[in-house]
């Protein structure tokens, strides 16, 4: 099982970032299968790092086999979707981005994806793909609201581009980007995360 990861795929999000102009295609990632959070277990701040922040972000399930697929028949490859927190050791990641060195250290570390517990048939959300919403919730503060809509990059792009470098297979998860609003967490933070209104993540920073 495989965490692929878009980078860069909100507008807003990439002027809080570093100002720069979106790619011309989708940018992605590999995160070990250690790095998932499950169950909505504490996440625990690690030591090496002195900054780490929240990403929230539409994570599509893979539900069958599939290499160079074609972005009209990209819907055949996912039916449910999630929501997930990609934890970034933003310290790390900004000596590894002055050195020009790769991001993992700062991205793929054990437990840096936060899944929610339960996936969602988009058939039950009652919405298409690109109709999708959510919010985040930091201490009960909105922190993040992501549309699908306003995806640099659709889902249906993303995984007939990442297919042309990999084999997608049952249950590869995609992260498919953060909007704008990341921020750092703290010792005693609670996250907490709605799908179209529905709960789907809620847990403790330690």
């Amino acid at each position: 099982m495989k965490i692929i990861c878009i980078g860069r795929n909100y507008t807003e999000h990439i002027r809080e970032f570093d100002g720069g102009e979106p790619s011309r295609e989708p940018i992605f990632f590999l995160k070990p299968d250690t790095a998932l959070l499950r169950n909505n277990d504490p996440f625990y701040i690690p030591s090496f790092s002195r900054e780490v922040h929240y990403e929230t972000e539409l994570v599509v399930k893979i539900n069958r086999v599939g290499k160079c697929i074609a972005e009209r028949f990209a819907y055949r490859y996912y039916e449910e979707v999630g929501l997930g927190i990609d934890f970034t050791a933003r310290d790390l990641q900004r000596e590894a981005m002055a050195a020009g060195l790769p991001w993992e250290p700062s991205k793929a570390f054990d437990y840096s994806a936060a899944i929610s517990p339960n996936f969602v048939k988009l058939s039950d959300l009652g919405a298409g793909i690109d109709d999708l919403s959510f919010e985040m919730t930091l201490n009960g503060q909105l922190r993040q609201r992501g549309e699908c809509a306003r995806m640099i990059f659709s889902v249906d792009r993303i995984i007939s581009a990442v297919s042309r470098f990999m084999t997608l297979r049952m249950g590869d998860l995609i992260f498919t980007g953060t909007p704008a609003g990341v921020g750092p967490v703290a010792h005693g933070d609670v996250v907490r995360a709605t799908l179209m209104g529905r709960p789907m993540l809620e847990f403790e920073i330690r």
